[in-house]
């Protein structure tokens, strides 16, 4: 192992504070720099240290955000659930991907990801009426600090995006939070607070379940492995203090920092593959 490894640790560290303040687990970050780092890596390779760390991140992060009693539970086992099978598809296709086909599919998805980013960030804090009629679910949540969060979504349209974020999040090796985190915003009107920390929860199933078919398949293993567990010691302390500076902003300036990050990795990547 290089010296120059040792830094993945604070990488690890921002990574985790950043995924964990806009709710996306840190991937959509990881994963382009680690294209970027690994340049002579497969996309196989990638994705699977980067869903081992987002696992962690996910982890270490919803421990935080239950403390500040802001995970809608019931949603997030329903979406997880809904999202676990693609999530497992996902990791054995990705092997099956050239890596310069993956770089420009990833830059591309991440610059359509910011457009509707920054699309829904004057939108975040409108209040709307509750929805009514069949499969619409009414949720009521009191927040640590007494803030009363009551929204209403639609449940089958709910399940349906999460089967379709499960496959793509782990093919891309990202958990799926930076896409489910626009969709629960805009598509199924959640409070932007609930909607990244109910991400971050329902992101502990998705990545673990890609990451563990990585590990049976040998893709996680040896220096991948050692990369992960380097990125994940920064990541722990780093996604709580992210849930901490959740707390400082509000809704649009989370969605506007998703969306720079979007922007500037999309279009290294798409530039880097063309």
């Amino acid at each position: 192992m290089s010296p120059w490894e040792l830094l993945l640790i604070p990488l690890g560290f921002v990574v985790g504070a950043y995924g964990t303040l806009v709710g996306a687990g840190g991937g959509f970050v990881l994963v382009p720099l680690l294209l970027i780092i690994y340049s002579g890596e497969s996309a196989s390779s990638v994705t699977s240290i980067s869903l081992a760390v987002v696992f962690f991140n996910a982890l270490s992060g919803s421990t935080a955000y239950a403390r500040l009693k802001r995970i809608d539970y019931v949603t997030g086992v329903i979406f997880a659930a809904s999202a676990i099978p693609g999530s497992i598809a996902g990791a054995f296709f990705v092997s099956a991907i050239p890596r310069q086909t993956f770089d420009l599919m990833f830059g591309a998805i991440l610059l359509a990801l910011a457009a509707w980013t920054i699309y829904s960030a004057g939108r975040t804090e409108v209040v709307r009426a509750p929805l009514r009629g069949r499969g619409i679910i009414t949720r009521t949540m009191a927040g640590e600090r007494g803030e009363q969060f009551r929204y209403s979504y639609n449940l089958p349209l709910g399940i349906a995006y999460s089967a379709s974020v499960g496959f793509l999040s782990t093919l891309l090796g990202t958990g799926g939070g930076v896409v489910h985190v626009p969709v629960m915003i805009t598509m199924l009107r959640f409070p932007v607070h609930v909607a990244v920390a109910t991400s971050h929860f329902i992101l502990v199933f998705t990545s673990a379940s890609g990451s563990i078919v990585h590990l049976t398949n040998g893709d996680l293993a040896g220096i991948n492995l050692l990369r992960a567990v380097l990125l994940s010691i920064g990541v722990v302390p780093g996604a709580q203090v992210g849930a901490r500076l959740a707390q400082r902003f509000g809704g649009p300036a989370i969605v506007r920092f998703l969306a720079v990050a979007l922007v500037a990795l999309g279009i290294r990547l798409v530039v880097g593959a063309a």
